[in-house]
């Protein structure tokens, strides 16, 4: 059996985790996630530093992103590219209701 394959009666891996995944969402919210990835970044880079960064970025991008361009295609980067601009936007226009 897979990780993928049911058990008997049960759900797979991938639907535990995306069923908890949205447990923890609806009880912390989103933002749980952001600064729990933040915590990571800083834990990676005070035991790794900088150069790690700087080398999956170098060789793991690359074949990342050529992994990911096979699998969902150019327009993808425009769709994801779009989203993040959209949000920079909006955090800088909270930003600035915040300050007035």
């Amino acid at each position: 059996m897979t990780k993928q394959q049911k058990p008997q009666g049960g759900m797979s891996v991938r639907e535990a985790g995306r069923k908890g995944g949205q447990t923890v969402k609806e009880r912390y919210g989103s933002e749980f996630y952001e600064n729990i990835g933040r915590k990571g970044g800083e834990a990676t880079r005070s035991t790794h530093g900088h150069e790690f960064y700087e080398s999956i970025g170098k060789l793991g991008g690359k074949k990342g992103g050529e992994s990911t361009r096979a699998r969902y295609g150019p327009k993808f980067y425009e769709t994801i590219g779009q989203k993040g601009g959209q949000k920079v936007k909006k955090l800088i226009e909270e930003g600035k209701k915040a300050s007035k």
